[in-house]
């Protein structure tokens, strides 16, 4: 059974009482795999948290080393990004991609860090601004070098307590909450474009070709991220991965899988296990994290 699409009930207000998650409650984890049949990776990415850091410049106290040092979470980034086109065409089109939107949230978005409902609306432009100079510099390296290149992008940023997924292409986000599955983000793709139109039905488009046609792509010919936004709770499971996961590895083992984690590492390795074991046509990407009240998470 294929995950459920987001639905209105996890948007949920915008503020939860109660405290953000410590570093030491938080578990995420992320790695990527070749495959078995393509001869180089032309995935990428990233994750890390955002820091605000108190530096000393200049002071009349003796004994700066007193004064409190440790940086303050704002956020978490998590970035996936799998290169299409020509062999090194893709794989610098990712490699640039998850580049430039990092610098772009790192450097111009502290800005936004605040659960205010007012900031929302410009923290998500925001984010979506940044992916269309990430699809610019990627347009603007492949003229330079003569070589095409394109990219699937799936962002996560979560700022506590909100989850923001930013979405181009096909690979996805996925939401474990309570039991409950969800599929985050859509395809952007010519079979969900098809059936969404009524064209085909389901089961005959996603087994097709026109699963694999992008109609959106970072340095692709058109771009159109899609951003979605979820109030995040204790205990959930946030996945984003390739698409080389998912032609694999169905839903329903991907549910199972994550339904028993002992760990973030574990269950990455575990998905990208079952996809090889499957096939492993395509590089495959996977990254894991959650929050779990109270005790460390599990390692």
């Amino acid at each position: 059974m294929p995950a459920k699409s987001v639905t209105p009930s996890l948007e949920g207000a915008l503020h939860i009482p109660g405290e953000r998650p410590r570093d030491e409650e938080i578990d995420v984890f992320g790695m990527t795999h070749v495959g078995k049949s393509r001869p180089a990776n032309q995935d990428h990415f990233l994750i890390c948290s955002l820091q605000k850091t108190l530096e000393v410049h200049a002071t009349s106290l003796p004994e700066t080393d007193m004064l409190p040092s440790r940086s303050e979470r704002l956020a978490f980034l998590g970035v996936v990004a799998d290169g299409v086109g020509g062999l090194a065409g893709g794989e610098e089109a990712s490699r640039l991609a998850v580049k430039a939107i990092t610098g772009y949230v790192a450097s111009s978005l502290h800005c936004y860090y605040a659960n205010d409902a007012s900031q929302e609306a410009a923290f998500m432009g925001a984010l979506q601004e940044g992916v269309i100079q990430a699809h610019q510099r990627v347009m603007e390296d492949a003229e330079g070098r003569g070589e095409r290149g394109a990219t699937t992008m799936t962002l996560v940023l979560a700022v506590w307590p909100r989850l923001y997924v930013l979405q181009v292409g096909d690979s996805r986000c996925y939401l474990l909450r309570k039991e409950k599955f969800y599929r985050v983000t859509r395809d952007q793709t010519m079979a969900e474009r098809m059936i969404a139109e009524g064209l085909v039905e389901r089961e005959q488009a996603e087994n097709s070709r026109l699963a694999h046609i992008l109609t959106s792509a970072v340095g692709g010919s058109d771009i159109m991220p899609v951003m979605t936004a979820i109030t995040s709770r204790w205990g959930d499971v946030v996945m984003a991965c390739s698409d080389g996961l998912t032609k694999h590895v169905s839903e329903d083992t991907i549910q199972e899988r994550l339904t028993n984690l002992t760990s973030a590492e574990q269950v990455c390795r575990q998905l990208v296990d079952d996809a090889l074991e499957a096939g492993g046509s395509d590089n495959i990407t996977v990254l894991v994290g959650y929050a779990r009240k109270g005790a460390a998470a599990k390692t």
